[in-house]
């Protein structure tokens, strides 16, 4: 049995080495398409504008003011926001293991919840980037163990701390909402009084104050964009979404880490039902799988819903799965050493094949849109009028047109009043100006596009890259249209 200090050290030293991997895989230039969106909303936040009531953003803001910090600090370059969220991911990853520990004080399932989060693709994937899924990881983590510690120690100040930390994380990505939903009503469970549910209600009001603000400003354009379009929007113009959802939620079954994680954690909560623990050692336990959950329900309803939404569940799926690993390595007489060495193995495994795919499923990374941002520089004066990707507008440090924030919503043809007040540029509108000849550059990584908007037919020269293209030099207009 190793002492209370060299078994610190382990854990430390792990945790470290999984941290490190972390960091420096969010420098690699691998790019989810998403981030573009994020980016520029962070950056003409820096300008001073406003999400919602300035530009379509169907996010909650607070993320992109945290990556408008890091900007403001480290500069316009995608790398600052990665190196923050792969952070917290760690942070995420510290905080379960040293509760884990805790609680258990044996090294063997402390060790198991570390590479069951550190060694998860998804984690090490999407919590790495610049959209909301690190801050949202460690923010749900830390009003986990705040909400535990208010309840333990009876503590005001814990709760309102677990408050604010929900909501920040909510603030972050919708995708988090159900974390505090079920932290709140289990202090309100416990039974220890008003006080402590009214603190975390408290501190939840705290990291809100953006969203309010614009409610007060705007009400309906900040209804729209939280809550009219995920409702009403998110799917149109894709038929298949419902399809795809189906197919998201099949496709973990076929997930050696997923199905990995699940029966461990499974394990886990029947030995609890079954072991002679004090119901208060088990609580903190059952709460964490009631949070698991409660995201995954959210994850699994979002209409149309992504693999990495299920991110979240990861952590508190990690705290119940390492009672499960030394409970099944006592039952079957396996040796500890054994087990890790296995589990290690075959995560190992699973996140270099993930990424390996992921990277070359990629057809557009970091350094291929710092080339077409090049490009797009050299044939656009400062002055000229540019049609393109939010990630090139970001890395120029161009302020798009109005409408063009958020790319997802040229499908909305919605009528020209609403649209303006919304700040959406429709797919139609789109067409028109740029059969207009009011762009000067366009560029675009679709190539649909291309055909849709007839750019070689308006346009004297372009430019291809990866899976993007530039067009450039207006044609004259035909006789017949001047």
């Amino acid at each position: 049995m190793l002492s209370e200090r060299r078994s610190g050290s382990l854990l430390i030293g792990l945790a470290g080495l999984l941290s490190a991997g972390i960091l420096c895989y969010s420098q690699t230039t691998t790019v989810d398409w998403d981030e573009g969106f994020h980016l520029i909303a962070a950056y003409v936040i820096g300008l001073g504008k406003r999400p919602y009531i300035d530009f379509c953003f169907p996010q909650t803001s607070l993320h992109a003011y945290w990556n408008a910090f890091w900007i403001g600090v480290l500069g316009r370059s995608w790398r600052g926001p990665h190196l923050a969220a792969a952070a917290l991911t760690s942070g995420a990853l510290a905080l379960t293991v040293d509760f884990v520990y805790g609680r258990l004080r044996n090294v063997t399932a402390s060790v198991a919840a570390a590479l069951l989060i550190g060694l998860n693709a998804v984690v090490v994937e999407f919590g790495t980037k610049a959209q909301a899924y690190g801050a949202g990881l460690f923010l749900t983590v830390a009003a986990f163990r705040a909400a535990v510690a208010a309840v333990e120690k009876r503590s005001w100040l814990f709760a309102a701390a677990a408050g604010m930390l929900a909501s920040a994380a909510a603030s972050c990505s919708l995708l988090t909402a159900p974390a505090g939903l079920v932290l709140f009503l289990w202090i309100v469970w416990q039974r220890r009084g008003i006080k402590l549910p009214a603190t975390f209600l408290g501190g939840a009001l705290i990291p809100l104050a953006p969203v309010i603000q614009a409610f007060v400003a705007a009400p309906y354009v900040t209804w729209f964009n939280l809550v009219s379009y995920h409702i009403f929007y998110r799917h149109v113009k894709w038929e298949g979404a419902t399809a795809h959802d189906f197919e998201v939620l099949v496709s973990w079954s076929n997930s050696g880490r997923i199905l990995l994680l699940s029966l461990l954690a499974a394990a886990g909560f029947f030995f609890l039902r079954k072991c002679d623990w004090p119901r208060e050692r088990k609580a903190p336990f059952y709460l964490a799988l009631w949070v698991a959950l409660g995201l995954g329900l959210e994850s699994a309803f979002a209409h149309p819903t992504f693999g990495q939404y299920f991110i979240f569940v990861v952590p508190f799926l990690a705290i119940p799965a390492a009672v499960g690993f030394i409970e099944l390595c006592s039952r079957f007489a396996i040796p500890e050493a054994r087990a890790i060495a296995m589990i290690s193995v075959i995560l190992a495994l699973g996140i270099a094949g993930t990424l390996e795919h992921v990277r070359e499923d990629n057809d557009v990374n970091w350094s291929d849109l710092d080339d077409i941002a090049a490009k797009v520089a050299q044939v656009t004066p400062q002055n000229a009028t540019l049609l393109a990707d939010p990630h090139i507008y970001f890395l120029l440090g161009r302020t798009p047109p109005s409408g063009t924030e958020f790319p997802a919503s040229h499908k909305l043809e919605l009528a020209p009043e609403m649209a303006a007040k919304l700040h959406i540029m429709p797919e139609s509108v789109m067409e028109r100006r740029v059969q207009a000849r009011e762009f000067s550059t366009v560029e675009t990584c679709y190539e649909d596009l291309v055909d849709d908007l007839k750019l070689p037919s308006l346009y004297s020269q372009h430019y291809e890259h990866a899976t993007c293209y530039v067009y450039w030099g207006l044609k004259p207009k035909p006789a017949s249209l001047r």
